[in-house]
């Protein structure tokens, strides 16, 4: 059976400090793909010794964020207490729940050093009956995530199942996530486990059956066989997606909610202080006026 397919081209958000982003999800084509229903691509960038990421605390409800880079380095630090620095091939994964605060910064030996960042994240819309779910975080290294050879390409599973594999991230619903990187002349299918797939081409030319894909677009395919992913270049890519979520659920700024009303109360909670803060920092991020 052949599948529906959509190609989305992101929007670049400039961030200062010559970092910028491109935001693929949510769009006016597709609000989501399975439960994925945000995607930015940070970079690539560089940042000179002395500068570096800092995004300052600010809150999440009702989804899990997911994190992982290709080149550089950040430092989690949460209102629950964790600090972690994620590098290339590691994921973090921070499920809000009923609310969590976060800051995302450049560590101190890099903001020193100066370094390149590039790397993904994603939101994951927690199911309608885990929403509330107490807020926690884990972190996997690289060494410890499914990664092997598909048809000439090297893909690392970050969260779910996919080709046969689990990654070792506990998800509240069905999904995958998984890196990939190869070389001209790979050929391989998108997995077959789930009903909602997409690629996103970070850097270099695939085709997917008789569709080109190319930096900086986003395939989505919804049902039917998995399509063919041949690589024109040599390709970085995120293979993401898992089973249809329902009604999508309403996104306002970092909150993901399927009542209205629950947004509202977020707002007023983060206007209110009543969120809790991030140990060892001293600023946020106001909510914003729209």
């Amino acid at each position: 059976m052949q599948s529906t397919r959509l190609l989305i081209t992101g929007r670049t958000h400039e961030l200062g400090d010559g970092f910028s982003v491109r935001r693929l999800l949510p769009h006016a084509q597709r609000r989501m793909v399975g439960p994925f229903v945000f995607l930015d691509h940070m970079g690539p960038a560089v940042f000179a010794p002395g500068s570096g990421i800092d995004v300052r605390p600010h809150p999440h409800i009702g989804l899990a964020t997911v994190t992982c880079l290709f080149e550089g380095a950040l430092r989690h630090r949460d209102s629950l207490g964790c600090v972690q620095d994620i590098l290339p091939g590691d994921v973090n994964w921070m499920t809000a729940g009923r609310g969590i605060v976060h800051s995302e910064r450049t560590p101190p030996a890099q903001r020193a050093a100066g370094q390149r960042v590039h790397g993904i994240q994603t939101w994951v819309a927690l199911p309608v009956d885990q929403a509330e779910c107490v807020p926690a975080f884990v972190h996997h290294a690289a060494r410890d995530l499914p990664a092997w050879t598909e048809g000439g390409a090297r893909l690392r599973l970050i969260a779910g199942n996919a080709y046969g594999r689990r990654a070792p991230v506990q998800v509240l619903s069905p999904l995958f996530d998984v890196t990939c990187v190869a070389g001209p002349g790979a050929v391989f299918d998108l997995p077959a486990e789930h009903a909602e797939r997409a690629l996103y081409v970070l850097e270099g030319e695939v085709d997917l059956d008789d569709r080109t894909v190319r930096a900086g677009e986003l395939a989505i395919e919804l049902g039917g066989t998995p399509g063919r992913l041949r690589a024109r270049t040599t390709v970085t890519a995120l293979l993401f997606g898992g089973a249809p979520y329902g009604t999508p659920p309403h996104l306002w700024w970092n909150f993901v909610a399927a009542e209205r009303a629950r947004i509202e109360q977020a707002k007023r909670d983060w206007r209110e202080g009543r969120f809790g803060s991030v140990p060892g920092e001293t600023d946020c991020i106001p909510l914003p006026e729209h």
